[in-house]
Formats: C-alpha cells, structure tokens, sequence
C-alpha cells in the first residue's frame, strides 16, 4: 500500500512520527504493530485501519 502511494519508508514512517527502522519491523513482520501505530499508519495512508488487514 505504501509503495503503490509513492511513499518510501522514510516518508511513511515521519508521517507515523515512527522511526524509519521501528516501521521497516513492522512491514517485515519482525515487530508486532500497537493499535495506535496501525492508526498512525492508516492515517498517514489516508485509509480506514481495517484496509490494513485486507490482503492484496
């Protein structure tokens, strides 16, 4: 989803206000994600929280 936005990690992870390493974790499923951060990341995506978990 943040590919197909444009974004690279960087971007996404300063527009979380996460580090660019915390989100590259979590993208490769290294660290689990809170229920706030994956707000933060679908805010940041500009999509509802639940297209997180829709698979592609």
């Amino acid at each position: 989803m943040r590919r197909a936005r444009g974004l690279s990690q960087e971007e996404l992870a300063h527009r979380a206000d996460v580090s660019r390493g915390h989100m590259g974790k979590v993208e490769n499923a290294k660290f689990a994600a809170s229920l706030d951060l994956l707000e933060r990341i679908a805010k940041a995506l500009n999509v509802d929280p639940k297209e997180l978990f829709t698979k592609r």
